[in-house]
Formats: structure tokens, sequence, C-alpha cells
């Protein structure tokens, strides 16, 4: 670790870490506090993207919102393969 500045340095001198505020001389209180708020901290992170991968996972959902795209991507596939439909017949 490189006392200036806290930051804790690999074998080849890249740093990989600080040191967290405070550690030495801190109560075993004082380290269960901070425990159990980080705790919860994580719970609602946890909770957030949960949320949020199961509103990006949602396929129906997007249909409903993406069918303006949708309809214009399945015109554009069908004209190609009925477009290459009519090529091969005229071979």
């Amino acid at each position: 670790m490189n006392r200036s500045t806290d930051v804790y340095v690999s074998g080849a001198g890249e740093p990989v870490g600080r040191a967290a505020p405070g550690a030495p001389g801190r109560s075993s209180d004082q380290i269960r506090t901070d425990i159990e708020r980080q705790r919860s901290e994580l719970s609602r992170s946890v909770e957030a993207l949960r949320g949020r991968v199961a509103e990006l996972t949602d396929w129906r959902r997007q249909i409903r919102e993406h069918r303006r795209e949708l309809a214009v991507g399945a015109a554009v596939a069908g004209f190609a393969i009925g477009g290459l439909i009519a090529l091969r017949r005229r071979r």
C-alpha cells in the first residue's frame, strides 16, 4: 500500500484498491453498524436491479411499446424474402 495516497498497488505498481476510510481504530460496534448499512444499501440495489431486469426482459411489454418498429421490420423482411423468391423463380 502506498502510504501517501492510501491506495493498494499490485506487484507491478498498478493501483488495485483503496484503504477503507477510518478502518484502523474503529470499534466492533462501528464496524457492525457499517456492515448493516452496507447490507441495507446492497439489498436496495439488488431490488432495483431486479425490477430493471424484469422490465427489460418483459417481451410482451417490449412488443406493445415497439409495435411500429416491428411492423416496419416485418415489412422489410417480407419484401426481402419475396424478392429473393422472385429472383430464384426467374432462373
